[in-house]
Parts: structure tokens; sequence; C-alpha cells
């Protein structure tokens, strides 16, 4: 089952560079110049049904002037669709990685004397601080995606199981329109991306193949599956932070515990009362056991500190997911499947340092915090007024 979203953007005003012009105090405003709307289709068993038509997106929030009550517009911009909710828009981001430590030869701040090109030990640095993000945030019944059709209460059951994976499609051209004074897209619709579990292709996909894996569909992954039996990250800790990951520099079998996580799902009897597998086909997607109630505390990093509404088990937003999957690679959960495996002591404790310092969340739909405006966000600042 698909749910898709096709958006349109219109421009009321051609003559003028602004976005507005004026304040806008309502999503219906004219002095907002370019509206965005969007449509909903339910697609299953190849049955289109429309959820619905010209949805507005709030405007993003511009400033004070432009955008002066902005959690009124944001609320505004959420629509019911008889038992589903969705919303289309700016909102904050909540993800927390040090992007610029990662990416220069691995390195992690906290562990950085250890490095093999060492310097001073230092906290993280959330390389997306204060960023806003386009979010599409849709919520429905666990009986609509259920394989049963029901609300599954056995986790152990097959039909607990839901996989999840999401896509961008532009159309295949674009071709000026000398008439019409734009471009305008031409021929079929392409998949240009997807997302599935959180890192899968910056981190396990090499840079030759990444295009090529956007462009794919989960079911026909098992090519990438060398990449996620052997990672190339687990083979270069052990050679960035010499002598800190020994008995993971030794191991040599495919990493098992890597592929039930990310290919297949985790299989029953692995971790005790829980399961979320899909089946043997190998593919990147998000798994999700509806079965598991929410966490009345939940632990930011998931399944491997005990909280089985965590990630692996979908993935919430307050999932420190790098963290997870660091020490994952690191081999943390090689016993899971390896119980002859002992993980080095650095497995349990290496990390990024970044911690959730983002704008706050909301209690209700679409839980992701109001974005920053243009006007009053300072870099490093969560400030959404």
């Amino acid at each position: 089952m698909t749910y898709q979203f096709k958006f349109t953007t219109k421009i009321r005003n051609p003559k003028t560079f602004l976005y507005n012009t004026g304040p806008i105090s309502d999503i219906t405003d004219t002095t907002w110049n370019r509206p965005q709307y969007y449509t909903v289709t339910k697609v299953k068993n190849g049955r289109s049904t429309v959820l619905g038509t010209k949805l507005t997106t709030p405007p993003v929030n511009v400033g004070k002037r432009s955008t002066p009550d902005y959690a009124t517009l944001a609320g505004q911009a959420l629509h019911k669709l008889g038992r589903r909710r969705v919303f289309a828009g700016q909102r904050a981001d909540a993800f927390h990685v040090d992007l610029g430590s990662i990416f220069d030869l691995g390195a992690l701040r906290p562990f950085n004397e250890a490095h093999l090109i060492s310097m001073p030990n230092m906290g993280g640095k959330n390389a997306v601080q204060s960023y806003n993000v386009h979010t599409i945030a849709l919520q429905v019944p666990i009986d609509e995606v259920s394989a049963s059709g029901d609300r599954p209460t056995d986790p152990m059951s097959a039909d607990a199981v839901i996989g999840v994976w999401a896509t961008a499609s532009r159309r295949k051209g674009r071709v000026y329109d000398s008439k019409l004074g734009k471009y305008v897209g031409n021929g079929p619709w392409v998949q240009v991306s997807r997302l599935g579990n959180p890192l899968f292709n910056e981190v396990i996909v090499p840079m030759a193949e990444k295009d090529a894996w956007n462009s794919a569909h989960p079911a026909n992954d098992a090519k990438y599956t060398k990449y996620v039996n052997r990672p190339e990250l687990a083979g270069l800790l052990p050679v960035l932070y010499p002598g800190v990951f020994p008995n993971l520099a030794a191991y040599t079998k495919p990493r098992a515990d890597l592929n039930a996580i990310l290919m297949t799902g985790i299989p029953a009897g692995v971790v005790p009362g829980f399961q979320n597998y899909t089946g043997p086909v190998q593919s990147d997607m998000l798994r999700l056991n509806v079965a598991i109630p929410p966490s009345e505390t939940e632990n930011s990093l998931g399944l491997v500190a005990g909280d089985a509404a965590g990630f692996p088990n979908g993935r919430r937003i307050g999932d420190d997911v790098v963290t997870i999957e660091l020490r994952a690679i690191a081999g943390l959960t090689i016993p899971l499947v390896d119980p002859s495996f002992t993980p080095d002591g650095a497995a349990s404790a290496v990390e990024d340092g970044t911690t959730d310092t983002n704008a706050p969340l909301l209690e209700t739909f679409p839980f992701l915090g109001l974005p920053g405006g243009g006007y009053q966000t300072e870099p490093g600042t969560t400030s959404a007024s």
C-alpha cells in the first residue's frame, strides 16, 4: 500500500520578487504570493483512492513581520482525512549528528585522543542545530496498514509487523515552454530518492552506487547485502582507533546482526519477547511491530537499551539513531546472533557526542516543533517564535 502526495505551486502575482506582499495572518491570505497545495492518494492492490485534494501547506516562517503568528498558520494546515491526519510544511529539525566530525576521517570528538590522527577530546557539535526541514507527516490507524486489517495484539505474530519506506519522484524530463514562460515536466514519473533505515545510503552504500540505490525498489536490495554483511566502517574503526577495537578487527564472519537489523528484521528468538521480521527478502526499510505499545519512558537508545518501542523497531523522533548504529557497527549487537563474540569495551560507549538540543517536540500531531523564523533565528539557537 502506498500513500502518494502530489504538490502544486501557485504564483499569485508574477510581477513581484516577493514571497509575500504583506503580513500573512491566514493561509488563505492573498498576501501570500506562493501558496502550495497537495493531493493525497492511497494506492492499494492497484486501486487508487483520493483521500484529499487542494490541501494547503502553511507558508514558511519568514519572520515577525511576514508571519507574526506562525503557530496559527501551522495549525490551519493540519488536515483530517477520515481517521487520518496529514500535514505538509516547514518544521524544526529534530535530528542531531556531528557531520563535520564523522566525515573528517571517521572522527568522533569525544574520542579524538584515541584517533589515528590525535586531537584533544571534546563534545560533539550538532551540524543541523536550529535547521528547519520540510516535513510530510501522516498519521493513520493501525488497522489500515496491518496485514490482517485489524489491530494486532500479539508481538510475536507475523501480522504485527509492517515495513515502511519513503520515496520521491519527479518527471523524467523538463522542457521550457515559451508560451507559458516556464519549464514544465514531461514524461513518466521517475523515482530519484528513497529512505528506509537512517544512514543506510550515507554510510553503507558506496558512493558510486548511491544513485542506483535511490532509484531502486527495496525488493531489489539483495545486491547491497554484501555491504551490510561486511560494512566498510566496521573495517575502518580498528584502523582509525588503534588498539581500541581488537575484537572487532579479529571478527571475520558476515555480520548477521546487521543483516537482521537492516535487511530482514529481527526474527523471533534473538531478543526475548520481540521480533520485527518481515521475511527472508533482503530489503532496506523501517520495520515496526505495531503490537508493541509505546514506552511510558522512552530511552533514546531504543532496543539496544531494552526499550523495544524504539529503533530499530520503527524510528521515533527522539531516538538517537546515530549512536545506535555506531554501536551496532562497532560490534555491540554481534552477540545477539553469535554468543561466542565479546564486544570491545568501546562498543558500548562510542558516540558522536551530540544530544537533542533542538526545538522542543510537540505532544500532538505533527509532533515536530515549530520552525525558526528567518528574521529571528540565529545560528546555533533553537528559537522558533
